[in-house]
């Protein structure tokens, strides 16, 4: 009788797990119908491009230490930072001369800010194909459910729109880290390992952090030993170019990663004297940028506890990177947004994993309020997309003056008494789109002092070795040089200024006599508007609600 009622104990317990596991597999969809790369791809460049052609800029390194360096190569003129002085040599030029392959056939037949707008576009077709790839290979570890929803996140979060198009390191490494992640998921460790390469010598080297998972499993699952001679290998030839392009631009023997890392590293602690930020810093900013599915992403461990799969062991690795880098690098003291653009992808990786899982907490039997969690789905996404917008369309209504203005600026200026035309900027310099936006080469930017101390950007200068000089105003230690501003407006032809309602501040535009206004857009004034109101585009109330400044373009008037 014993053994009997133990026969009958493992047959009822065999049709418990039986009928779980005919839940998970009607709860997942059908695994030959995925969402394949060319659909992907497809959906994904829509959104890119439109991304490429009205992204604002949104960080002053991404002009001056990459931008630039791109015109002098294009164009021989540009702006130098100390990083390029080849005295510190911790930018790469292998990075800038990749860009420049794309962008030196179009400069001699089309205008700059036209090749700037190309080079953004070839930005969108990489970011298109990465993340297409991605897709593709979440479709077939995890089931088109959960891939479509990455992909509709891939392509509407605000995140994302920013960081896909950018001219930075990070999100070269954000390109890498999506291909890589769908090799592992396609078990194709070796190209996995190699692209990881790729991402942390030609991109970002602090990234290697955010690789380590994809790279360590490699090692364990692939033939190691052909994993780690992919990974030597392609190390081997990525250093190699990188050294060779610096022997040429710096004209002598340098290694940037190497001199990049050392300075961050054990440098001192300089990378701090660029701002300081608390804990929460990237909390917020994630979740402007993500708002609902960064809590998601962040959530799905804990859901993994309850809503258990036999593919949590991948799940868990694509997404391990995104906490591991979120949790260092709210650890360092000196903060950036696009410090976390690597992992902007696995954000929503790990968001859709939680939304295609929520059903999942509970069970088929009951059935009204699983099926309440069934359609809480297509709400969450809905919240997501339209908070997504909203953030989109705020920065694109608040930000976007500086890329407007420069249009207005002549096409064809006429010289003054000293040679090129200048354009002055004072303390909107860090706002500066590039000289792509400068329409002729006729052009001079330079700087006014309205009391910024840090150390400027200086132009080029070809007389010295051009990108192989090492100026004595460079330093290190972001100490002000006395070249780098103009000591008046005197000798200036065009002014650059933000008008913001601020108590006891003059602008050199409210001298009618002196200079007249040629063309001015709003521009959302940050400091003097409420936080949500300004960080998300809220119909009827976000022009009321905010302050905003006029940024406007002054010539001066010609005195007979």
């Amino acid at each position: 009788m014993a053994e009997l009622r133990q026969r009958r104990r493992d047959r009822s317990s065999a049709e418990i797990n039986s009928e779980e596991e005919d839940a998970k597999k009607k709860d997942l969809p059908e695994v030959s119908k995925n969402v394949g790369f060319a659909a992907a791809f497809a959906a994904l460049f829509i959104t890119r491009y439109f991304s490429a052609s009205s992204n604002i800029v949104h960080d002053c390194d991404e002009v001056f230490n990459y931008w630039e360096p791109l015109h002098f190569l294009l164009y021989g003129s540009g702006f130098q930072t100390w990083e390029y002085s080849s005295e510190f040599a911790l930018r790469s030029y292998l990075y800038i001369l990749i860009h420049a392959v794309i962008g030196a056939p179009a400069s001699y037949i089309l205008a700059k800010v036209k090749v700037f707008y190309l080079i953004k576009l070839a930005f969108a077709l990489v970011s298109a194909a990465v993340d297409g790839a991605l897709v593709a290979a979440v479709s077939e570890r995890f089931g088109k459910r959960m891939a479509s929803y990455t992909l509709v996140l891939l392509c509407f979060a605000s995140g994302c729109y920013t960081a896909s198009t950018t001219f930075l390191p990070s999100t070269f490494s954000m390109y890498a880290i999506s291909l890589a992640s769908a090799a592992v998921l396609a078990d194709k460790f070796e190209a996995a390992v190699a692209v990881a390469a790729l991402g942390v010598l030609v991109g970002w080297p602090f990234s290697g952090l955010a690789v380590l998972p994809v790279v360590v499993y490699s090692l364990a699952n692939g033939s190691s030993v052909k994993v780690f001679m992919a990974g030597v290998k392609s190390s081997v030839v990525l250093i190699a170019l990188s050294a060779l392009c610096d022997r040429l631009f710096y004209g002598q023997w340098k290694l940037s990663i190497l001199n990049l890392v050392t300075y961050n590293v054990v440098g001192g602690g300089d990378s701090i004297l660029y701002g300081v930020e608390g804990p929460l810093f990237y909390l917020r900013n994630g979740l402007n940028n993500f708002n609902l599915a960064l809590l998601l992403a962040f959530g799905l461990p804990v859901l993994l506890l309850f809503v258990r799969r036999s593919t949590d062991k991948h799940l868990l690795l694509v997404i391990s990177p995104l906490y591991l880098w979120f949790g260092f690098m709210s650890l360092q003291p000196h903060k950036e947004e696009r410090f976390l653009y690597p992992t902007y992808p696995l954000v929503c990786v790990a968001a859709a994993a939680s939304i295609e899982r929520i059903p999942g907490l509970v069970p088929r039997k009951m059935s009204f309020v699983h099926g309440l969690f069934t359609k809480l789905r297509p709400l969450l996404l809905s919240f997501i997309l339209v908070a997504s917008y909203s953030r989109t369309t705020s920065l694109l209504q608040g930000y976007s003056a500086p890329m407007q203005i420069y249009k207005h600026l002549p096409t064809n200026p006429t010289e003054n008494s000293t040679g090129k035309p200048r354009i002055c900027i004072g303390s909107e310099w860090h706002r500066f789109p590039s000289s792509f936006f400068l329409p002729s080469a006729k052009y001079q930017v330079r700087w006014l002092d309205d009391g910024f101390r840090g150390l400027m950007p200086f132009p080029f200068d070809s007389s010295l070795g051009g990108t192989k000089a090492a100026p004595d105003y460079f330093n290190r230690h972001n100490n002000a040089s006395p070249k780098q501003f103009l000591q008046s407006d005197a000798s200036c032809d065009f002014v650059v200024e933000l008008v913001l309602d601020r108590p006891g501040v003059e602008y050199r535009g409210n001298n009618q006599t002196k200079w007249t206004v040629v063309a001015k857009r709003l521009f959302l004034d940050n400091e003097s508007s409420p936080r949500l109101h300004r960080a998300f585009f809220i119909p009827w109330a976000w022009q009321s609600k905010n302050s905003f400044g006029t940024y406007r373009l002054l010539i001066r008037n010609v005195v007979e």
